[in-house]
């Protein structure tokens, strides 16, 4: 794995970070606009990105990354954005004291992190990954020997805000799915109302990396959560449907279908939704922001355009109310 920073290490300065990963002035620019974009901002509304990822809005929030019940891979599409390297720039813009994927901490040093950050007197930004399991007490997941439902309890209760990253974070994914013998549950319905800061739901498995660090930016910019929708999504991401942004829509209204996989019809870009598109039923701004950022352009494709259907991964209860995946 790519290592760009050191969690809790002091920021250097701006431009030789950026120097340092390869970015130039004008491509960090090039991906802030698509960014601002994304947030339904306008292009104008670049150079606060660009601010607000830089520390340059004079906030620097302290933040603890928490991991439950997953598979790590809502991390991976973060630190994995090809370029620019957003995990040295969205980490530079907050102070990340603990991670447990990436920091170089371990055992009571690393339990000892955690504390101090939860302890912070000018408070934390909680970001969580993956759900929490619930039966018997919460035993079926645990950290440094504690359930990650009393870890969650404890920090979660203390935090400023907390951003469930993930479909497991927000509803539990693939972990809820039936029969669910760990009693896996997102965030929400495992903590109620021991919450007390927002919550804010960024699903997608994975999701895009561009809708955290819009809604980060958002967060340092105005000291609040964003609008958000009935699922606790922010509208500026998952404000429409997949269908409605897709580039297959038109063949959809002309009733133009692909009837398999390998036909012609397919090969030339027409609606999936006869082969299981969840498209029309799903929220998510995957046709626009799509995702593998290249040369700091927006993302270069998505499932939908690489020929697979919508499986409605942003979505509750996914898992069981989306499948069969495929249908013929």
């Amino acid at each position: 794995m790519r290592m760009r920073f050191a969690v809790g290490l002091a920021r250097d300065n701006v431009d030789k970070r950026l120097e340092a990963n390869g970015i130039d002035r004008r491509q960090f620019l090039k991906y802030c606009t698509a960014v601002a974009v994304a947030m339904g901002m306008g292009p104008s509304f670049a150079p606060e990105v660009a601010r607000a990822l830089t520390g340059g809005a004079g906030k620097r929030p302290c933040v603890v990354y928490l991991h439950n019940a997953e598979c790590t891979g809502c991390s991976e599409a973060f630190l994995r954005t090809a370029s620019p390297y957003l995990d040295a720039l969205l980490f530079d813009a907050v102070s990340l004291e603990y991670q447990e994927t990436i920091m170089a901490a371990a055992g009571d040093a690393a339990e000892k992190a955690l504390h101090d950050a939860v302890n912070n007197p000018d408070g934390f930004i909680a970001i969580v990954e993956g759900a929490i399991p619930t039966a018997e007490k919460g035993i079926y997941g645990k950290v440094g020997n504690h359930t990650m439902l009393s870890i969650n309890e404890d920090v979660l209760g203390k935090a400023s805000l907390v951003l469930a990253y993930g479909t497991c974070a927000a509803y539990g994914g693939v972990q809820a799915a039936k029969p669910n013998p760990t009693g896996s549950k997102g965030i929400k319905d495992a903590l109620g109302a021991k919450l007390k800061a927002p919550l804010i739901n960024i699903p997608g498995c994975p999701p895009n990396p561009v809708n955290i660090i819009g809604t980060i930016v958002y967060y340092l910019q105005n000291s609040k959560a964003p609008e958000l929708d009935d699922q606790g999504r922010p509208n500026m991401f998952f404000g429409k449907s997949v269908h409605e942004m897709c580039e297959r829509l038109p063949h959809f209204e002309a009733g133009e279908f692909a009837d398999s996989f390998d036909s012609e019809e397919a090969r030339k870009g027409w609606c999936l939704y006869n082969l299981g598109c969840k498209g029309p039923s799903t929220y998510n701004n995957c046709p626009t922001a799509k995702f593998n950022s290249l040369d700091g352009s927006p993302g270069v494709s998505w499932p939908v355009a690489a020929g697979h259907p919508c499986i409605g991964c942003s979505e509750p209860d996914f898992w069981d109310q989306m499948s069969p995946f495929y249908e013929s």
